[in-house]
């Protein structure tokens, strides 16, 4: 058995540990209570997104290998912007699918446009902005950049973001996600960027942990008297 100083300094160990990590198995719990009691499609905003979209038909496309003959095409997709057909070339090039015209990105009015069709109908745009450049926390990181972000008058601080290049539907923000985001932030432990679960904290945090449960079980067996009694009985 372990007595004397080997089992103070375990006590100690353990107590300290435990107020040093409380904190953050707090809001290991919190956060998890709020993941597994929330509805993950609620959160990516399903909710906000219009049902039944009917995909739209063209005709009178050119071809695309008409574009430009030094162009060598290796990816391609059709983009519909403002009820107009695109062509999305290489991911970088933007070509009206009917003249062949080169299109530099989309304007506002278009954005909106674009908006309009994903979302339910009934909310009201209160203001869009072109955003070229955000940081590592913010709401729209690793998506497309320019875009526009269109926020509208409703309860929840709705937004929606477009991409300037290609006019393409990118995403939906709301108060909801915005509260997951910062749990998930607590609970991966990654402050730096939010969505990094191999960072050098949380393994910290994690083995910090596991010692300290670890403590626990050897206090228990080195302070339980059905332990005591079985070291008496074996000595016998």
């Amino acid at each position: 058995m372990i007595k004397g100083k080997k089992a103070k300094w375990i006590r100690k160990s353990h107590r300290y540990l435990g107020i040093f990590l409380g904190l953050q198995f707090l809001m290991w719990t919190i956060s998890g209570l709020y993941f597994s009691w929330t509805n993950i499609d609620d959160i990516h905003g399903e909710q906000f997104h219009k049902k039944g979209i009917v995909a739209e038909s063209f005709s009178g496309l050119i071809s695309p290998s008409l574009l430009h003959p030094s162009i060598a095409i290796q990816s391609i997709e059709l983009r519909v912007i403002n009820n107009q057909p695109f062509y999305w070339v290489n991911d970088k090039m933007l070509y009206n699918a009917k003249t062949g015209d080169l299109k530099k990105g989309i304007t506002k009015e278009e954005a909106l446009a674009t908006a309009d069709k994903n979302i339910v109908s009934g909310l009201k745009a209160k203001e869009i902005q072109l955003i070229k450049e955000v940081g590592k926390h913010h709401e729209y990181r690793e998506h497309l950049l320019p875009a526009y972000v269109i926020s509208y008058q409703e309860p929840n601080n709705l937004k929606v973001y477009i991409s300037a290049n290609d006019g393409a539907f990118q995403t939906i923000r709301h108060r909801d996600w915005r509260w997951f985001d910062f749990l998930w932030m607590t609970h991966t432990m990654d402050y730096e960027g939010r969505d990094n679960m191999n960072n050098i904290v949380l393994r910290l945090f994690s083995l910090l942990g596991l010692i300290t449960v670890l403590s626990g079980f050897l206090l228990w067996y080195i302070s339980s008297p059905t332990i005591r009694k079985i070291w008496r009985k074996i000595k016998k």
